[in-house]
């Protein structure tokens, strides 16, 4: 697969292919292509191919590879181009032909025919309805959205028979109906995802399929709809049929220990994400027990299974394509055993290092009903994963496999955006030996055969099987998981700065305190418009971490904002000028936390696109640094979109925004406005201060850049954002005085470079303890600050 700076579902994609890659599907036969041409110039309003090939030669066009597409076509959306075919030269086709039968006219009648001697099946009676660049080629959103477009605004149709081979090495054909000579050609490893139109809608009898270029990033969908809509299913059967590789050999798992010192090993860590669906059209990932390392799910509750493949270590070896993701209950479990589960998508993450699966479960299957029962508060379950995965240069399919612990619960529990580990982790090694030029067969890209697949885990076992001295873990225990890291209570105090994103927030709340809440926000619903009148009081005591997500959009007047989330989709496939910066801070982000300390996990890939999208929303300000802290304290409690949402509430509503503005004039107001409420409130320290020359941007620019966010721990980052999306942003100033208060005797024996270094690494360990930061809060709502 050719490889790509930041490729998502979500992400835009540029052209770095050749002239002769970019001139899409050209179609060639024999008739009036004049007449033709001219109705496609009407319907397009642009220049046809053949035009376009010869300025090329003649240089009026030239342009170097990588500079960009074709001209755009035809607009379809503001975030969607559609590049309907050219059809140079092209007989207008009679309707519904059917293919040419290959043994006798008996035939004609079945939608499908095998060609034995091809390796292939052929399906007669489809249409052609045209192709569409996308940004997102493995998105079914995005291909179900194109297809209906091009299904309701294709004027010109073609009638087309579609090979597609039983092997992956073969190439998916489009055949003229009546002469059955090649129109086009797409290589199956060219081919990145399909899709079906769905039950209910016009496009039910449609399919898609998106594909790619050689060293090109250029993706576009082919949609196709079939006279017999009961074919569609047959069609895409034969398309998983190629996707799942010709090799004959058995799927390797990782059970046999490794033998040859001469071959090479290569490293891989596999995560396991599950997500459930919130009832608001998405998808989030539940939590993991950190005491029992278990997943939490809720009973008869629609979930997906998320994979993310990293290699670690090794020469990089591509990975082509998954073709099975599977699913059982228990462990030890036998291959015939295992359920293939419905795959929705498969790819790079947006920064390349990752190969990330998505695949839907449905918990009613009879199946996986042991996993869709209320487990005891004493038991845990265990669960079997396999992904099964194609590598470009080694010989037979890889299976990975997670064992991993899990607990059902009732559908009603709140689990909403956990803050504990929420995937569970592998290290393989997948150990190969090259196969010698003259054993190869024909001139594949086949370099590699496997020797073995082994997990770490087993290795463990291994080992410690193979040392009487060394005690085996008991049943049930925790041995093969990996360790949580420290708590940061456990950190000795040392010169080292807090970590940001450190400190876990318990989900726990009094029952009662969540009826008060339950009550208040029934009635909110009823009118959005206004606030209720205990809401502020309840605010200041802190919102149940369970209904933050919900209570945020609430505060910020942004709950259900249809255009925000809408402009977000559009913003995410547009260029910004300041990616760069972007994507060094992301890494820099929050690296304290689980969601975020994956390079290329989804983590890190919703927090450059929020930054992204805002830095393109907002071309006065852009993107500066410390608005990553805030996007991601959000991204921890609602989906993307949402999260985009409040980030641009917060900076033009609460004012956030004019901080950054006119060589930050208002930020430097604030600091002479902090100074003289020190001078009112805290003379001493304030009096200290000028006597060791420490003025207020030296230590407080931080706090008012990212509110609080970037180094204090998430209990009291996640309150003092209750109270600033409540009371608005000079709750600021009630936080900064109360932290030079609590702190005044401890800064009053410094000396200037003893403060900064109290500010930079003391002040924040010091609120480690929940107990501390309950107070500072206290202390700072009950502060009647004068502005």
């Amino acid at each position: 697969m050719p490889s790509r700076a930041r490729q998502g579902d979500e992400t835009p994609s540029t052209n770095n292919g050749s002239d002769d890659e970019k001139t899409g599907l050209k179609i060639v036969g024999n008739g009036s292509e004049q007449q033709l041409q001219k109705e496609l110039e009407d319907i397009l309003m642009d220049p046809p191919m053949e035009d376009l090939s010869s300025d090329r030669e003649r240089g009026e066009e030239s342009r170097t590879d990588g500079e960009g597409e074709d001209p755009i076509l035809l607009e379809a959306s503001a975030s969607s181009t559609i590049n309907p075919v050219s059809m140079t030269g092209l007989q207008k086709p009679e309707m519904s032909l059917p293919v040419k039968p290959t043994q006798g006219d008996c035939e004609e009648s079945s939608p499908f025919t095998p060609v034995a001697d091809e390796e292939s099946v052929v399906f007669s009676k489809l249409t052609y309805l045209g192709c569409a660049s996308v940004n997102a080629p493995r998105s079914e959103v995005e291909a179900l959205r194109m297809m209906s477009i091009l299904r309701s605004q294709c004027q010109i149709s073609l009638d087309v028979t579609l090979s597609v081979p039983n092997v992956s090495e073969g190439t998916v054909r489009l055949l003229d109906p009546q002469t059955h000579t090649e129109i086009a050609n797409y290589p199956i490893y060219k081919i990145l995802f399909c899709v079906r139109g769905h039950d209910g809608t016009p496009e039910s009898d449609c399919f898609a399929f998106t594909e790619s270029h050689y060293n090109a990033e250029l993706f576009r969908i082919h949609v196709f709809r079939c006279e017999i809509q009961e074919a569609v299913s047959r069609i895409l059967y034969s398309f998983a049929t190629a996707f799942r590789r010709s090799a004959k050999q058995p799927l390797l798992s990782a059970t046999e220990a490794p033998q040859t010192p001469d071959s090479d090993i290569f490293t891989f860590s596999v995560s396991l994400e599950i997500k459930e669906d919130d009832g608001k059209g998405y998808f989030s990932a539940v939590p993991k027990d950190k005491d029992r390392q278990c997943f939490k799910l809720r009973q008869g509750i629609d979930k997906k299974i998320v994979i993310y493949v990293q290699q670690t270590t090794n020469k990089e070896l591509a990975i082509e394509r998954c073709f099975g993701l599977l699913l059982s209950p228990g462990k030890d479990v036998r291959s015939g055993d295992m359920h293939l589960l419905d795959l929705e998508s498969m790819g790079k993450s947006s920064d390349g290092k990752s190969y990330v699966i998505t695949g839907s479960w449905n918990p009613k299957s009879p199946h996986f009903q042991t996993v869709n029962e209320e487990t005891p508060k004493d038991k845990v379950l265990f669960m079997t994963t396999a992904v099964d995965l194609v590598i470009t240069e080694v010989q037979e399919p890889v299976r990975f496999l997670l064992e991993t612990k899990v607990r059902v619960c009732s559908p009603n529990e709140r689990l909403f955006w956990p803050f504990s580990k929420r995937s569970s982790t592998e290290n393989f090694f997948l150990k190969l030996k090259q196969i010698k030029q003259k054993d190869r067969k024909n001139n594949t890209d086949t370099l590699y055969e496997v020797v073995c697949l082994e997990s770490e885990s087993e290795r463990e076992r291994r080992k410690t099987t193979a040392s009487p001295s060394i005690r085996l873990p008991q049943s049930g225990s925790q041995g093969s998981m990996i360790p949580s890291p420290p708590e940061d209570d456990e950190e000795e105090d040392n010169d080292e700065p807090l970590l940001s994103g450190s400190g876990d927030v318990s989900k726990e709340c009094a029952e009662k305190i969540l009826e008060t809440w339950g009550d208040l926000l029934s009635k909110w619903h009823l009118n959005l418009s206004v606030r209720p009148k205990p809401l502020s009081a309840l605010v200041r005591s802190g919102v149940p971490e369970a209904l933050r997500g919900e209570v945020w959009q609430l505060l910020a007047g942004c709950h259900n904002n249809d255009h925000l989330v809408e402009k977000y989709r559009i913003l995410i496939t547009k260029e910004s000028p300041q990616d760069s910066a972007i994507t060094r801070d992301i890494n820099r982000t929050f690296p304290a936390h689980d969601y975020f300390k994956d390079t290329g996990g989804d983590g890190q890939d919703s927090l450059y696109k929020i930054c992204k999208a805002y830095s393109v929303y907002d071309e006065e300000i852009g993107y500066c640094q410390g608005q990553s802290f805030l996007a991601a304290v959000l991204l921890l409690h609602m989906p993307e979109e949402q999260a985009f949402s409040v980030l641009v509430k917060i900076m033009f509503d609460y004012g956030l925004r004019e901080l950054f503005k006119q060589n930050f004039e208002d930020l430097h107001c604030k600091f002479y406005q902090l100074e003289r409420l020190m001078q009112e409130c805290i003379p001493d320290l304030y009096n200290h201060f000028l006597d060791i020359s420490l003025e207020a941007h030296m230590y407080a620019s931080q706090w008012f850049l990212t509110l609080f966010t970037a180094k204090f721990p998430l209990y009291m980052v996640f309150h003092i954002i209750d109270l600033l999306l409540c009371e608005g942003i000079s709750v600021i100033f009630n936080v900064a005085l109360g932290l030079l208060k609590t702190t005044k005797d401890d800064l009053l024996l410094t000396d200037f470079e003893g403060a900064l270094k109290f500010f930079r690494v003391q002040l924040p360990k010091r609120y480690r303890s929940e107990e501390n930061a309950k107070k500072l809060m206290e202390l700072a709502c009950n502060m009647k600050v004068n502005m």
